[in-house]
């Protein structure tokens, strides 16, 4: 029997506890975080970043779930109560987990202290297993048969890892293994990071996804807490235990969904930067994307609130006043108002008015985008009013004196941002 038919015995005798850390500030994700933490960041037209790892979980059958938070937690918390209630009769629940100085007058110093300070939660469940995942990644991933490959090696922690290029494995801890999926060593953002025997140009990297023996939960973080650390599961808390702990590396590029093509096998993106952040949601409006938000059998849940449909209005080509998008999403309560948008995401209530011209941008909700206006590769955070005949991305000298422009180039418009009369 392999690990993944183990992963589909599991039932109601195993009692699994999904731990989400969702207390991040995101810094490099500013100015998108200015205002809301990174798990709370809109993505994808009508998502939060929140929604990919719980609707992981529950699509998996884990239906026990604590989201720890912290930073600017109020529209995080805000989508959790609105969007994610599961049925209390069956004793499912997402529950968010406040930082509560339980242990001292300090807030969380790490995403091992922040599980540390909230071991009441996980001791109350009594859980067999425990996993830990961050709330901030991009994905799609059946949690049943990496708790199969956990159950099936006897192991007291394992990492979901996933190969990247060697190039930009100074973003991630990479991790070393033997033939049996052990972890034989682990760098954390290394400058030279050791390649994949047999696969030159690529590392493993950790994908910040634990399953825990919560005995081995407990001392390992209890004996983090009492030393000088910056109490990390990547820096800290894997390199304490694979040395004489059972720690093993499930590859997630053997995960399997209902569903999924062979295309999407593998994808994981680390939203953690703008240019990240951008080319993740540009990923989505590809003729055939790697992440396939269209796939029923494996759904990723969100909130939203009742909205017309989009529309699109004007059709007079002649004088170029044609309400028109080309491979771009366009969510529930957009108007395309005789503009053009191509290659682009719009989250509700967005509005483009005649001539204007959006081409690979993320307009969040409640942006109206005047006449005559040109943006080109610009995120706009939410409730923007764009003036007539306002250029974005165009002349990035220029960007800068208003706006904040990453090193490639993406220009960002803070939310609320009032443009000068």
């Amino acid at each position: 029997m392999s690990y993944k038919d183990l992963s589909y015995r599991l039932g109601p005798r195993h009692k699994i506890l999904g731990v989400v850390l969702a207390g991040g500030e995101g810094r490099r994700l500013w100015p998108l975080t200015a205002e809301r933490a990174k798990p709370a960041v809109p993505f994808g037209g009508t998502f939060r970043i929140i929604d990919f790892v719980l609707s992981n979980f529950v699509n998996s059958g884990i239906h026990r779930i604590k989201v720890l938070t912290q930073y600017k937690c109020d529209s995080l918390l805000s989508h959790l109560s609105k969007g994610w209630r599961l049925s209390p009769m069956l004793d499912h629940y997402v529950e968010a987990v406040p930082a509560q100085q339980r242990l001292g007058k300090q807030w969380f110093e790490g995403s091992a202290d922040a599980v540390y300070q909230s071991l009441n939660v996980v001791a109350d469940e009594d859980p067999d297993f425990v996993c830990v995942f961050g709330g901030d990644h991009i994905y799609k991933m059946d949690v049943r048969q990496m708790l199969g490959f956990h159950m099936d090696r006897e192991a007291e922690l394992t990492v979901a890892a996933v190969p990247v290029p060697v190039a930009e494995a100074d973003q991630f801890g990479i991790i070393e293994v033997d033939v049996e999926g052990r972890m034989i060593g682990f760098q954390e953002k290394p400058k030279q990071a050791k390649e994949l025997p047999g696969k030159p140009g690529w590392a493993l990297a950790s994908m910040g996804n634990y399953i825990f023996d919560p005995d081995v939960l407990r001392e390992s973080l209890t004996r983090d807490a009492q030393r000088q650390s910056e109490h990390d599961f990547g820096r800290n808390i894997l390199p304490m235990l694979y040395p004489s702990s059972r720690v093993y590396v499930y590859n997630f590029l053997e995960n399997e969904i209902p569903g999924m093509e062979e295309d999407e096998r593998g994808y994981w993106k680390d939203v953690g930067t703008l240019e990240a952040y951008w080319s993740a949601n540009l990923d989505l409006v590809s003729i055939k994307p790697v992440l396939n938000l269209y796939n029923d059998r494996w759904p990723i849940r969100t909130h939203l609130l009742p909205r017309p449909p989009a529309k699109f209005v004007f059709a007079d080509s002649s004088g170029d006043r044609m309400g028109m998008a080309t491979d771009s999403l366009v969510s529930p309560g957009c108007i395309i108002s005789g503009g053009r948008i191509d290659r682009s995401v719009l989250f509700p209530d967005s509005r483009i008015n005649s001539f204007s011209y959006v081409e690979e941008s993320v307009l969040l909700d409640n942006v109206n985008v005047g006449r005559y206006c040109r943006l080109r590769r610009t995120i706009v955070d939410k409730n923007v009013e764009i003036p007539p005949r306002t250029e974005i991305g165009h002349d990035l000298e220029r960007d800068r004196k208003r706006f904040h422009v990453s090193k490639d180039g993406i220009v960002v418009v803070h939310k609320g941002y009032r443009f000068e009369s």
